[in-house]
C-alpha cells in the first residue's frame, strides 16, 4: 500500500491538498495506461464528509459501480496547480452520478442519468482518498499555533494506492484473452522489449546478432529480454506474448540485413532498422 497524509491549518487550504492529490491519482493512472474514474464513496470507519474511491472498470471487480456513461469523457489535461482550476476539475466529475454501492441510491440515480447514459458493473479499487477534517487531531491535541496566538486543531487528509491491486487491474485491463497476448505499460513493464532470435543447435547467428542488440539497446536505457532457448519459434513468441513486454524484436527468416521485425504486442509486424526501434521506445518511455 501506498499512504500520504496531508496535515493544514484550515479546511481552504485542506480541500486544496485533497484537490492535489486527486488530480495527482487521475495522472498516476493515466501513466499505468488505466481508465481509474474518481466516485463518491463511503467514509466508511475513517470517517470525515468527502471521499472519493478510484475504480478501475473489470467484471471481475469486488465493486459494484453506478455510473453515468458521460464521465468517462471529462480530461485532466490543462489543470493547473491551483485552487480554482483544481476544485473545477473536481465538479466536472462530480457533476455526472458516479458511485459505489454503498452509496447507490436507485431513484437518485434514475434520476439524474437517462437510461441510455446509465451503466451497471463491477470494478476493482485501485486508490481511496479522504478528507476528515480535525476528526483526529482534536482528541489528540494536534493543534498548533496560528498568527495573533490563536491555536487551532489541522485539518487532515489520507490517501492510498493498492499497489498490489493495481497488479491485478492491470492484468484485467491489458490482457487479451482471445489471443493469449498481456501487455504491460511500458512504465511498469519488467521488461521494454523482448528478443526472439530463431535458434537451433547448428546455428547460433540470430542469438550472437540479438546480444549484440541488446548491447546498443542498454547502452540506451533500454532493458531488453533475450529468449535464448531453443525452443520452436511459434512457442517462443506464445512465451513472450504472456511475459507481457510492449514490444518484440523478432530475428528470424525474414530478417533481412540491418533491417529488423519490430512490433508492439498486439499491433503489425515491420521491418525497420535499429535506430528507428530505440527511437520509438525512448518516446515512449519519456511520455510515461
Amino acid at each position: 500500500m501506498k499512504d500520504a497524509y496531508s496535515f493544514d491549518i484550515n479546511d481552504e487550504e485542506a480541500l486544496f491538498s485533497y484537490n492535489k492529490f486527486f488530480l495527482s491519482y487521475l495522472k498516476t493512472f493515466k501513466r499505468l495506461d488505466l481508465t481509474a474514474i474518481p466516485m463518491a464513496a463511503d467514509t466508511g470507519p475513517i470517517g470525515g464528509n468527502l471521499s472519493h474511491e478510484f475504480i478501475i472498470l473489470a467484471d471481475t471487480g469486488e465493486s459494484k459501480i453506478y455510473t453515468d456513461k458521460r464521465i468517462f469523457e471529462v480530461d485532466s489535461k490543462g489543470t493547473k496547480l491551483e485552487k480554482k482550476s483544481l476544485l473545477e476539475l473536481r465538479k466536472k466529475f462530480e457533476q455526472f452520478y458516479s458511485v459505489t454501492d454503498e452509496k447507490f441510491n436507485k431513484e437518485e440515480f434514475e434520476n439524474k442519468v437517462s437510461e441510455s447514459n446509465r451503466l451497471k458493473t463491477k470494478g476493482i479499487e485501485v486508490g481511496h482518498i479522504f478528507y476528515f477534517g480535525d476528526k483526529y487531531s482534536k482528541p489528540m491535541g494536534g493543534s498548533v499555533d496560528l498568527p495573533g496566538g490563536k491555536k487551532d486543531f489541522v485539518k487532515m487528509g489520507s490517501y492510498g494506492i493498492g499497489v498490489s491491486r493495481l497488479v491485478g487491474a492491470i492484468i484485467e485491463a491489458k490482457y487479451d484473452e482471445k489471443n493469449e497476448v498481456m501487455k504491460w505499460p511500458i512504465s511498469v513493464a519488467p521488461y521494454d522489449v523482448a528478443i526472439i532470435p530463431m535458434i537451433n543447435k547448428n546455428e547460433t547467428s540470430a542469438l550472437d546478432k540479438a546480444n549484440k542488440i541488446n548491447k546498443e539497446l542498454e547502452a540506451n536505457n533500454i532493458e531488453a529480454l533475450i529468449d535464448d532457448t531453443d525452443e520452436n519459434f511459434s512457442s517462443k513468441i506464445k512465451k513472450m506474448n504472456l511475459i507481457g513486454a510492449p514490444y518484440q524484436i523478432i530475428i528470424g527468416k525474414q530478417t533481412d540485413g540491418d533491417l529488423l521485425e519490430f512490433k508492439e504486442v498486439g499491433g503489425e509486424t515491420k521491418k525497420i532498422n535499429l535506430s528507428e526501434i530505440i527511437k520509438i521506445i525512448k518516446e515512449q518511455k519519456v511520455k510515461n
